[in-house]
């Protein structure tokens, strides 16, 4: 909170009615490749520093100075001796560029605009009072690049989906007339992009569940966390500063013995909230446990539902962090009583740290905005994400020792917990998407560390699509036949690629155009898409995101049919990991225990 002060006049700003605890930063890379946050403010407001440049009518000259702190609504600046010929109310022409990560994506971009001078009270951290320059924008910057660059975006990426959506169309009736040649392989082409191009039609029909404003069920969140030291006291903040009655909803962090200094940090967490406010009774609200022994995810879940007081249960990984409506909105489809369970969107928290990031950035967006979209259009999410996402108590219970005693092959599943439960609650339950229930999530910034979670991801996707795939067919007609295509379509997709990349054109002569121009317009789809809804320079990743994944995530496919039995993670230390580790070791001991030793 921060006191403003305009022709002699001090008034209070507030961000939110409900902001108690300081907003979860951008996570970005220094000068020197570590890992840090930027010093984001408030919900509305962020710190910058960038250059802007003044010229007002009255005084002619142009004048620099550095910005502070940036909104949508108005421009905080540091005092230059040259600005003294300004006063409050004089109207300014001014000029700057918000780099990328300042504010959400979209707004990274040269801006000309005019702001009305006024001043401010400002207390600094050692609490000196300091004033500082206000320009007031004459209008907001939302209306400014409606009027601007995103009238411009929109035009321009809604006619270049429907005239890609009209070649892919053009492509496939190529297809019917080469279908004599090889059945199989433009069988599958039409499927695809039949596939393709539904789940961006669904997507655009669906609609986010409004926010009906009596109601307010009780929430009880629960956090499993393990070795996640850095970041949990974010996600801790993020989940209690929600828009939500204090006194329907709780917060559990249940720590499954965790080797770092993960109890510690939660403990710090806590001391530093409850001397922000007692009115917000986080005592009362924030609960932690600490699990015996080691039991896994899935484990620490299920202690935490025991836990809880309220009908509605929250899955919140630990390095995920919740916008302040996330829970309002993702609560609204449990109005209706045949629903089992909702999905979040999860955005990407470390989107600027390298291309691995930004590449996700776009592949999350779509995952979420488009096909899970899609998947609720028909009240059928098949995958209730990990990251935020919240279930009927009820049904846990009514499911947890089969959930906690999962087997695959005679082998423990350890992961894929998320993709598991929504299969239980499917069975006998609708699933949902809540668009606007949103958290942000830090993802692989290695490429190492990437592929070893796509391959987890893919096993978890085989495995419990093919659990999926027993009853699915009595769900909505549309909805089940389209998840048999989608699950056809991947798995077939390493021996379509290698048909048009190496045997056509090594027994035939013939240069794939047609499936690389495939390709390219599947690519342009992504990114085109990613560009309408965020209006970020981040959609070109879209095409590296295809290229990737055509070049290497693809292949993981094949190693999957073969593996999906595994229970690693490949990225922690489960217990089956450390088992796993251990048998590799001994194996090399007994073949070389010199080496080993040494």
């Amino acid at each position: 909170m921060v006191k403003e002060k305009s022709n002699a006049k001090t008034v209070i700003r507030h961000t939110s009615e409900s902001t108690l605890l300081p907003n979860v930063p951008i996570l970005q890379r220094d000068d020197e490749g570590k890992m840090v946050e930027t010093n984001r403010l408030l919900k509305n407001s962020y710190s910058c520093n960038f250059t802007i440049t003044m010229k007002n009518k009255n005084v002619g000259k142009k004048m620099k100075t550095k910005a502070i702190e940036l909104s949508k609504t108005d421009l905080l600046v540091d005092f230059d001796p040259s600005m003294n010929s300004l006063k409050a109310g004089d109207v300014v022409n001014l000029r700057f560029k918000i780099p990328r990560g300042t504010m959400e994506e979209g707004y990274e971009s040269t801006v000309r605009i005019r702001g009305t001078v006024s001043w401010q009270e400002v207390k600094m951290p050692n609490d000196e009072i300091t004033w500082k320059m206000v320009f007031t924008f004459v209008e907001s910057l939302d209306s400014y690049f409606r009027r601007t660059k995103w009238k411009f975006i929109t035009t321009f990426t809604l006619a270049s989906l429907l005239l890609v959506a009209f070649f892919i169309v053009l492509m496939r009736i190529e297809s019917l007339v080469y279908f004599k040649f090889n059945k199989f392989i433009y069988f599958y082409s039409l499927i695809a992009a039949t596939f393709l191009l539904t789940r961006y039609i669904f997507g655009a029909f669906y609609r986010n569940v409004p926010i009906n404003s009596n109601y307010r069920p009780g929430v009880s969140i629960i956090i499993p966390v393990f070795n996640e030291e850095e970041w949990i006291h974010k996600t801790i903040y993020g989940c209690l500063n929600q828009n939500y009655p204090i006194d329907k909803l709780e917060v559990i962090v249940v720590d499954d013995q965790s080797t770092d200094l993960t109890v510690e940090n939660i403990w710090k967490a806590v001391e530093r909230l409850e001397q922000e406010d007692e009115v917000y009774k986080i005592k009362e609200r924030l609960q932690v446990y600490v699990m015996p022994q080691n039991g896994g995810k899935r484990k620490a879940l299920v202690d935490g539902v025991a836990m809880a007081k309220h009908d509605l249960v929250i899955f919140v990984d630990s390095d995920s962090f919740l916008e302040p409506n996330a829970i309002l909105n993702l609560v609204q489809p449990f109005q209706d009583p045949k629903m089992g369970g909702v999905a979040g969107r999860t955005d990407v928290e470390n989107k600027y740290v390298n291309s691995i990031t930004k590449l996700q950035v776009v592949r999350y967006y779509i995952a979420f905005r488009v096909m899970k979209a899609a998947e609720s259009y028909f009240d059928c999410v098949t995958c209730l994400s990990g990251p935020l996402s919240c279930y009927r108590k009820s049904l846990i219970l009514d499911h947890q020792e089969d959930w906690l005693n999962q087997t695959f092959l005679g082998q423990p599943a350890t992961f894929g917990d998320d993709r598991s439960m929504t299969n239980y609650i499917l069975q006998t339950h609708r699933t949902a998407y809540q668009d606007r229930a949103i958290c942000s999530t830090v993802v692989p910034d290695k490429f190492g560390v990437f592929l070893k979670q796509q391959m987890r991801w893919k096993r978890s996707w085989l495995r419990e699509s093919l659990r999926a795939g027993t009853f699915i067919w009595r769900k909505e007609v549309f909805m089940a036949l389209f998840f048999y295509v989608g699950l056809i379509v991947p798995i077939a997709a390493p021996v379509v690629v290698l048909y048009n990349l190496l045997y056509v054109p090594l027994f035939y002569g013939i240069f794939p155009t047609t499936f690389l121009l495939g390709l390219f317009l599947m690519a342009f789809m992504m990114s085109a898409a990613y560009l309408f809804f965020k209006k970020s320079s981040l959609w070109v990743f879209g095409f590296v995101f295809v290229l990737m994944y055509e070049a290497v995530l693809l292949w993981q496919m094949p190693i999957a049919w073969v593996t999906f039995w595994k229970s690693t993670w490949g990225t922690r230390d489960t217990p089956q990991d450390i088992e796993a580790r251990d048998k590799k070791l001994g194996k090399k001991l007994k073949k070389d225990p010199l080496t080993i030793k040494s």
